[in-house]
């Protein structure tokens, strides 16, 4: 679920995940099982010797960037533009496009603004559907599956897509050329403030003006501050996973269903030291299956705290990749992802506008992000146009408070917190109890289970969709909700109360 987002500038040398935990040094990691020499190889050695271990398979990716002939700024041109956006992501290049729209004069800013980007992206075909944007899906699968465990199978009839990056960039590029953008291609290096201008300095001693600053650089931004009350402080979740795309001799999914989550753990019956973890810190298989000989494979913890070991994750993926009896012949492209997730919101009253992964809008419960950032665009593009298209010409902290206020609406921000207890509700289910809640969670009406996953529900939603799954679910499940949720709860009713009078 989580390969959905490397909104980083700039972007990284290598496909690497979209963070280290040295970025968020709190971070910490479930510490890895040790066990004697001895038994740690001869338990490899079985793991791997009929299938081998596709760890050891080179990455044939090799990174490209787009042919574009970009419309380029010079340092000998004047520097002074209405928007300057730091970040040539999906959240800064869309934003982009939809700012220039409006004929604002927008600067984009990227060491690399024609690179590819490099994770796999997944989404409702619905979401991209209802954004003109289905044209950017190189595969798509009518129904997505759930393997509750090995006896229970749940389908969900929703038609599910990968994004094609190179047509999604293309396509947001093209919008960007023609509506006037300017790129630039440099590191930013410090923003400067003044009351109603902020300078850019590029590495290369290139100064750019504007009367709006835009900050989707990624979580790793410096130039965005964060609201470190008490209650707030230290409390991200991480999704943590392994994804591959692999040439393989066969695989035992249905080419119709792409595999949103296996939470089967069978394939660990045979070595206790993963089962044990992973009765605690469960990880599942999201599949995408493009043919009987492509596939692509990632092994998922969906939310932990402390952060997964990695080390974990890719060996319980070679154990259930050597079980389902899929022997990989080619490793194609491969990805790391970790993905802070809830936590605090960017501080309002601050001179960067954050969009993107460092503005909240991860989904505190999943990692999805780029469908949300696709369709925040054009609200937050509008509500620039209404500040600056105006004769009016609201800037200073007036400018950014409504930018921010058009994306975090108080609703929108109460209705984060639910989902922030959600996560935090996650966090504390071992493998069973997790198995118990999605199956009672499948189980909702569409209009629940679709609008949470979409970030689509309003606060009367939620609450309803509470009283639901509370409804749906088995009493051992109603149990584990009564005795692990009062902590997540009251944490719930304090964050909304921070907001309502912040």
């Amino acid at each position: 679920m989580g390969t959905s987002l490397m909104l980083i500038s700039p972007p990284p040398p290598t496909k690497t995940h979209q963070l280290t935990p040295s970025t968020f040094p709190f971070l910490k990691t479930h510490q890895t099982i040790s066990l004697p020499s001895s038994r740690k190889t001869n338990t490899m050695i079985n793991s791997t010797k009929k299938f081998g271990n596709f760890l050891d398979l080179k990455s044939e990716y090799q990174p490209e960037a787009l042919d574009f002939d970009l419309p380029w700024h010079h340092p000998s041109d004047r520097s002074q533009f209405d928007v300057i956006i730091v970040g040539a992501g999906p959240a800064g290049i869309r934003l982009a496009e939809q700012v220039s729209l409006y004929g604002i004069k927008v600067c984009c800013v990227d060491p690399n603004p024609l690179s590819m980007w490099p994770n796999n992206y997944g989404v409702w075909l619905d979401e991209f559907e209802g954004l003109g944007l289905e044209d950017c899906l190189d595969k798509t699968w009518p129904m997505a599956s759930i393997y509750i465990d090995d006896n229970k199978t749940k389908y969900l009839d929703r038609c599910y897509g990968r994004v094609s990056r190179k047509k999604l960039k293309e396509k947001l590029v093209k919008g960007c050329v023609f509506n006037g953008v300017r790129f630039y291609k440099a590191k930013v290096w410090e923003i400067k403030h003044h009351e109603f201008e902020s300078i850019v300095v590029c590495d290369d001693g290139t100064k750019l003006k504007g009367s709006l600053v835009v900050d989707a650089s990624g979580f790793g931004s410096n130039f965005t501050d964060y609201d470190n009350h008490k209650l707030r402080k230290k409390n991200y979740g991480c999704q943590i996973a392994h994804g591959v795309l692999v040439e393989v001799d066969g695989h035992p999914f249905d080419l119709d269903k792409m595999v949103l989550m296996d939470w089967r753990d069978s394939h660990l019956g045979n070595e206790p030291y993963l089962r044990d973890g992973n009765s605690k810190f469960p990880t599942f298989l999201y599949a995408m299956p493009f043919s009987s000989n492509l596939i692509f494979l990632e092994e998922t913890s969906l939310v932990s705290r402390p952060v997964l070991s990695y080390m974990d994750v890719k060996r319980r993926m070679v154990a259930r990749l050597r079980h389902l009896g899929i022997n990989v012949k080619r490793v194609l492209e491969d990805e790391k992802c970790l993905i802070p997730m809830g936590g605090p919101l960017p501080r309002i009253s601050q001179n960067v506008m954050p969009f993107g992964g460092n503005s909240g809008i991860v989904h505190p419960s999943t990692g999805y992000m780029v469908a949300r950032t696709m369709a925040l665009a054009p609200i937050v593009a509008a509500s620039i146009n209404e500040c600056l298209g105006s004769t009016r010409m609201i800037r200073g902290k007036n400018l950014y408070a409504n930018v921010w206020n058009s994306m975090w609406p108080i609703e929108r921000r109460f209705v984060r917190e639910c989902y922030c207890f959600g996560m935090e509700t996650l966090l504390k289910l071992d493998l069973n109890e997790t198995r118990s809640f999605f199956d009672a969670f499948f189980d909702l009406k569409p209009y629940y289970w679709q609008g949470f996953l979409s970030s689509k529900l309003s606060l009367k939603d939620f609450a309803l969709l509470s009283l639901s799954l509370f409804g749906h679910a088995s009493n051992s499940s109603r149990f584990d909700i009564v005795t692990k949720c009062p902590v997540p709860l009251a944490q719930l009713i304090g964050n909304i109360a921070l907001e309502s009078i912040g």
